[in-house]
This record gives structure tokens, C-alpha cells and sequence, in this order.
């Protein structure tokens, strides 16, 4: 396995790039910082690995040529712009609808089935977002020597270096998250807070969906 990674250049400086993006406000920081706000730590972990195990589909994708298939696919690409805009209004909308009461009640009557839901909403943010497959096509070759023997695993240790990175990221934050929720539980301004971060993280889900669908009417 030393010949993928002597196809790789600058390696500190993409860890270095990857680290600033990872820590760019976005929809993954949204859905970490609102599940372990929300429920605790663990549900934030479980978003973040969602997000992380989405993260891997694009790898895969690109290192297999998947990706830039379907970039060059307009029909294709078209179709995931849109599923990836359709369910992020819709988790935008069922957080405007849901109670803040109501995520703590059901992790506490099933945490297994609440840990399954984080993961799950974290995996699907991340692996219907075109975006991202089109970040990975863009971002990571920029790091892999010309004529590399080995491009397709040089490709993968990349971006495992990513999802690490990221994950860690993810995780320091849902600490934090968790941290400040257990600190202001039962407090009166946590519970004027708790409604307004659904209706906050529910209303920029639903305009990244609406931006996404725009790119895809665009097209």
C-alpha cells in the first residue's frame, strides 16, 4: 500500500484545506449541532457517522468512475439534484412541524431506533447531495501527482483522510452541542431556545433544498 500513497502531493496542505472546510458552517454542522442539541451526544454521533458513511458512497463513486459518469450524465445528475432538494425540504418541514419535547421523549422510549434515524438522516443528507460528489471530483485530484500509478487508491486515501478529519470535527462538535443542552436542560430559556433551533435548522434546510431545486431547474 506505499505506492498509492507515493501518488499523493502536499499531503499536509490537504489535510490543512480539508480541516477549513470541514469546519464551514453547513447543512452537516446543522443536522450535528441540532441532534445532539436536540438528544444528546449519542444522537449527534449518529449523525455524524451518517454523514461520514454518506461521505464514503462519493468516494467509492469517484474512485470507480461513478461520479464523473454521472456528471457527464444530464439526465442522471438532473434526477439526484432534484431527490437530494426533495428531501431536504422535506426534513426541513418536519422540523418546523415537530415539538421540541418530542425527539428526548422518543430516544428515551427507543434510543436504538432514534440512534438508526440520526444516522440514517445523516447518511442521506450527505450521499443525495450532487454537490458533494462534484466537491470530490474537483477537490481531491488536485492533490494526486500527474500520472500517478495508482490513482483510484490514492483517490481512496484522500478521502479517508477527509471523512476522518471531518468526522473528528463532527464529533467535537456534537460534544459541545450536548455539553451546552445538558448545562441549560430544565432551564426556562432552554426550553423558549429549543424551538426556535428546530425552526432555524428546519427553515435552512428548506432554503438549501429550494437552492438546489433552483440549480436543477436551471439546467
Amino acid at each position: 500500500m506505499l505506492a498509492p500513497w507515493a501518488d499523493i502531493q502536499q499531503l499536509p496542505l490537504f489535510v490543512a484545506a480539508g480541516l477549513l472546510l470541514n469546519i464551514t458552517p453547513g447543512v452537516d454542522m446543522a443536522l450535528v449541532l441540532r441532534s445532539s442539541a436536540a438528544q444528546g451526544f449519542r444522537a449527534g454521533a449518529a449523525a455524524a457517522l451518517g454523514i461520514s458513511a454518506g461521505c464514503w458512497v462519493h468516494i467509492a463513486a469517484a474512485a470507480l468512475g461513478v461520479s464523473a459518469l454521472l456528471a457527464s450524465a444530464p439526465a442522471a445528475f438532473l434526477a439526484l439534484q432534484w431527490l437530494g432538494a426533495a428531501y431536504l425540504v422535506w426534513l426541513g418541514i418536519g422540523l418546523l412541524r415537530s415539538r421540541p419535547a418530542a425527539g428526548p421523549a422518543d430516544a428515551a422510549t427507543d434510543p436504538a431506533r432514534a440512534l438508526r434515524r440520526q444516522f440514517a438522516q445523516g447518511f442521506l443528507t450527505n450521499a443525495l447531495n450532487p454537490k458533494v460528489a462534484l466537491f470530490f471530483l474537483a477537490f481531491v485530484p488536485q492533490f494526486i501527482r500527474a500520472e500517478p500509478t495508482h490513482p483510484a487508491w490514492a483517490f481512496v486515501l484522500l478521502g479517508s483522510v477527509f471523512v476522518v478529519n471531518g468526522t473528528l470535527v463532527s464529533l467535537a462538535l456534537a460534544a459541545a452541542a450536548a455539553a451546552l443542552r445538558q448545562r441549560l436542560a430544565g432551564q426556562a430559556r432552554w426550553q423558549r431556545l429549543a424551538p426556535w433551533l428546530n425552526r432555524g435548522v428546519g427553515a435552512l434546510f428548506i432554503a438549501l433544498g429550494l437552492k438546489l431545486a433552483l440549480g436543477a431547474a436551471g439546467r
